[in-house]
């Protein structure tokens, strides 16, 4: 019989957790804290640990760390409703075998314990221990909450902490620098340089020389020697973007440098030896290119030791809200108060196709933060080629993340539900949402927003909102207590 153990100290998680494994095949077993779950796995050895990040005492991040130490071949699933970008990556990082958001898929779940036990009954390998990183905000710029961004947070965290080659495709704007940057961050080279060189942007004459350097009277107009980016970056990180559009003779200089890290200056005989981390990227599908003969096929091999796709944004529409949140926060500067944003305006942002993916969305943003008439941006402020691309929506409601309980997010003006087909297309609008992100649970966000734009219509007066809303005082009085709505940061 496999054994269970759930770390959790919310009530309703160690209830649910006992309606769901409830198997004679499963010995579930709990605990409230960090400390309790460490005692107990000395004492019943699980054969999987199951554990929440946010916890009074020690935290999941520390309880990993902790049984890392003691057993590094029990698998471990963290679990958190407040996922961010450095805590996925952080708990791949230390060894996790997986890491979900809440609320979870009960199918889902189980397939990953199942899954997980498999695992442990296989005898999983060791686990290289990583030291814990306390931040938990967006610092390294990349942002998502939907399945395929929570894959790229656990390879760049399994990735990390290796000297593993790593191959990122995508799209150009999907953010592939910035994967590489993370890797970066995370890795045993974080305090050695990292050196990016664009090979697209460099004449194809001048490429080799960039990368290995030359020696004086090489060619024409070589009056010095040069050192190259990669004996520069010794020690280090190098990443190379858009390595698909490399001549085929510098390829195979590449070759040799990622096979034996030796190579020639141009020019010059005598062999530098180099420890370098080469982290590549291109928007062409090399598959194809070797097919043509157009890119080394023994190169493409030793660049695809660990691939990480990252997906065009509209294959991940869930994450343009976190996106839209994160850059506003940026271009709003250190200190400054970012502009708000219309319910319609986001829905237009959601429907546009982006062609230009993560990078076109933050130029349009940032455009928008410029020509806003107001606090607010609109749909007005937003590119004609956008709002045309999108689909239409109703008037602009913005109904919080259902998880937050926040209520420091801006608030647009009144719903505009006059007439029966306006909450028809409200109705339809949010259910595209919903369509789109998961976690958005449309009857709470809408509840939400009409508690707090009743109270924005009579400025606060309580008695007038409940009989707007065609509820009593002290149900208005429980949902805003239920939805943590301050008053005065929802009302003008």
């Amino acid at each position: 019989m496999d054994k269970l153990l759930l770390i959790d100290d919310e009530a309703d998680v160690l209830y649910s957790f006992r309606r769901i494994f409830d198997s004679p095949d499963l010995e579930l077993h709990t605990a409230p804290s960090g400390e309790e779950g460490l005692r107990l796995i000395s004492q019943i050895k699980p054969d999987l640990v199951i554990s929440d990040i946010r916890m009074a005492g020690i935290n999941g991040l520390e309880t990993l760390r902790r049984i890392r130490q003691l057993d590094p071949k029990l698998p471990v699933i963290l679990m958190t409703a407040y996922g961010t970008t450095q805590t996925a990556i952080e708990a791949m990082k230390l060894g996790a075998y997986d890491y979900q958001l809440k609320p979870f898929d009960v199918p889902k779940l189980k397939a990953l314990v199942a899954n997980a036990l498999k695992a442990a009954r296989d005898m999983r390998q060791a686990v290289t221990l990583q030291p814990m990183l306390e931040d938990e905000d967006y610092d390294v710029g990349v942002v998502g909450r939907s399945d395929a961004m929570q894959t790229v947070f656990k390879l760049i965290g399994q990735v990390a902490g290796t000297d593993a080659t790593v191959l990122v495709t995508g799209e150009s704007g999907t953010g592939k620098e910035l994967v590489a940057r993370s890797i970066y961050s995370y890795s045993r080279r974080a305090d050695k340089p990292f050196l990016a060189i664009n090979c697209a942007a460099i004449p194809e004459n001048l490429l080799e020389s960039e990368l290995f350097g030359h020696e004086k009277g090489a060619f024409t107009g070589a009056t010095q020697q040069r050192i190259g980016k990669f004996e520069q970056c010794d020690g280090g990180t190098l990443f190379l973007d858009e390595i698909g559009d490399m001549s085929p003779a510098t390829q195979t200089k590449m070759l040799r440098v990622l096979q034996s890290g030796t190579f020639e200056r141009v020019g010059g005989n005598e062999t530098i030896k180099v420890d370098v981390r080469v982290i590549a990227a291109t928007n062409r599908n090399l598959e194809e290119e070797v097919a043509r003969k157009q890119f080394r096929e023994d190169l493409f091999y030793r660049l695809n030791v660990v691939r990480i796709h990252m997906p065009p944004l509209r294959d991940r529409r869930g994450d343009v809200r976190l996106l839209v949140d994160y850059f506003l926060r940026k271009l709003a500067g250190p200190g400054g108060k970012p502009k708000s944003i219309g319910e319609a305006t986001l829905v237009a942002l959601e429907s546009y196709h982006w062609p230009g993916n993560v990078r076109e969305l933050e130029n349009v943003l940032r455009r928008a933060t410029v020509v806003a008439k107001g606090l607010a941006i609109l749909p007005a402020d937003l590119p004609g080629e956008v709002v045309a691309g999108s689909t239409p929506t109703a008037a602009p409601v913005r109904p919080a993340p259902a998880e937050s309980g926040a209520a420091t997010a801006s608030v647009p003006g009144p719903i505009a539900a006059n007439v029966p087909a306006d909450l028809q297309s409200l109705a339809q609008a949010l259910f595209r949402l919903a369509r789109g992100e998961s976690k958005l649970k449309v009857i709470p966000a809408v509840e939400r927003i009409l508690v707090i734009e009743a109270l924005r219509e009579v400025r606060g007066n309580q008695v007038q909102a409940a009989k707007l809303l065609g509820i009593t005082r002290a149900t208005l009085r429980k949902r805003i207590e239920k939805f943590g709505i301050k008053q005065e940061l929802a009302v003008n």
